[in-house]
């Protein structure tokens, strides 16, 4: 399967962008910094995703990027389309060149997989993915205040 990192940073972009958007618009230069991902490339893929009207601009100072849908209308394969990415297991881009100028004999097995991968990318919405992520920041924060918990009741039985 050949997804390169234009489609892994545009998922990773988005979710941070939806996570933080109910702030106001969220910069690019904000996301390059939490994502570590060049703001020259965070620029072309928000051109991207602008035109499939996946993401609003916002000029000015405070602009920046707001989604322009509602979170449950967008999904992962939404946006890997919108920055040009194919998922595609095939060896021809699906021409069927495969093999000497022919068909492969698994030609069709790479294509179902082709399908099968889109299909499950099509049922993951934007908001499945910020409500998981929400829920893994939770369990973070909870196990950081129990592990706080822990050193202070530690310390304070060796005084």
């Amino acid at each position: 399967m050949r997804l390169t990192t234009k489609g892994r940073f545009a998922v990773t972009a988005m979710l941070d962008l939806a996570m933080r958007q109910g702030c106001g618009p969220v910069t690019l230069a904000g996301i390059s910094e939490r994502q570590s991902i060049s703001l020259s490339y965070l620029e072309q893929l928000f051109g991207k995703l602008r035109r499939a009207e996946l993401v609003d601009s916002i000029r000015g100072p405070g602009g920046g990027y707001t989604v322009s849908k509602n979170l449950l209308n967008i999904t992962v394969a939404d946006i890997i389309v919108a920055v040009d990415e194919s998922v595609d297991a095939t060896q021809c881009a699906g021409r069927e060149n495969c093999h000497d100028n022919h068909r492969c004999m698994t030609h069709d097995l790479w294509t179902n997989l082709n399908i099968t991968i889109f299909d499950y990318l099509s049922n993951v919405s934007l908001a499945s993915l910020v409500e998981k992520q929400r829920a893994k920041e939770v369990c973070v924060m909870q196990d950081k205040r129990e592990c706080s918990a822990t050193q202070t009741a530690t310390a304070s039985k060796a005084l």
